[in-house]
């Protein structure tokens, strides 16, 4: 089995820039309102899951959250029904701004790793042609 830095943090870039992705769709709509007839905005949780050969990590799928959202009293609201309700998604925005900082995080130090292994493998390239 052969070490592929790169290729490796590679797969985590992948998997951190989406989850970026789902993070910053659930924070777009957290103020998106339906009708209670409708279902809520359900917000996207990536799973992610590592890779069999030791090869990294991919995207095992993605979870969605409640349907049901929650319903709000706002009776002067364009879309409320005869009772005065609206349906919000039931998005905890703590939850999310944690979760963006944790795939931020988690982005940035696969990109640091890319950085590393490419300075290495140019250091040993360097080493090869001075002798």
């Amino acid at each position: 089995m052969a070490l592929d830095a790169i290729g490796i943090a590679g797969t985590a870039l992948t998997v951190h820039r989406k989850w970026l992705d789902s993070v910053s769709d659930n924070i777009a709509n957290v103020n998106t309102v339906r009708t209670t007839d409708e279902a809520a905005f359900q917000a996207r949780y990536v799973s992610a899951q590592a890779d069999t050969a030791g090869q990294g990590v991919h995207v095992a799928g993605v979870e969605y959250g409640d349907a049901e959202g929650r319903t709000v009293h706002e009776p002067n609201h364009p879309l409320a029904d005869e009772d005065g309700y609206v349906r919000y998604p039931d998005i905890d925005m703590a939850e999310q701004m944690g979760s963006l900082i944790m795939a931020q995080r988690g982005y940035q130090m696969n990109a640091a790793v890319v950085d590393r292994a490419k300075e290495t493998y140019q250091a040993a390239l360097q080493i090869g042609q001075n002798r």
